[in-house]
């Protein structure tokens, strides 16, 4: 594995939950690639453009987010991360506190800065 690139994946990640937790949309609006593909715990697809304005609108509200059991895999110019995180927060005005298994998908982009392109995200039982 090059330990550079698993830094900056690192890095990444670090900067994508400081993010989600500000809902600091410029933030998001980089780390985020413009063709993204989510698929949520629900099985729902969303964009970029619905997480944007999910966290703009105050629709999702996050109040803690803590990582843990991080892998990160290097393939050339992609990389995959995988991490249990425990969220607590509110949807459309719902609490909820629960652990997440989440795979994310980094690839490097045209100006060299890592965004996500795909993830997926389950509720862990």
């Amino acid at each position: 594995m090059n330990n550079s690139v698993d830094k900056e994946i690192q890095e990444s990640e670090r900067r994508l939950r400081n993010a989600m937790l500000q809902s600091n949309i410029n933030a998001l609006d980089e780390l985020l690639s413009d063709d993204l593909i989510f698929t949520n715990h629900l099985g729902h697809l969303m964009t970029k453009q619905d997480d944007l304005e999910a966290h703009r609108s105050g629709m999702l509200n996050i109040e803690t987010l803590i990582p843990s059991e991080e892998h990160i895999q290097i393939k050339g110019d992609v990389a995959v991360v995988t991490m249990k995180v425990r969220i607590s927060g509110s949807f459309a005005g719902v609490s909820s506190e629960n652990d997440f298994r989440f795979t994310r998908i980094w690839a490097r982009s045209s100006n060299n800065t890592w965004q996500i392109i795909a993830a997926q995200s389950c509720i862990v039982t």
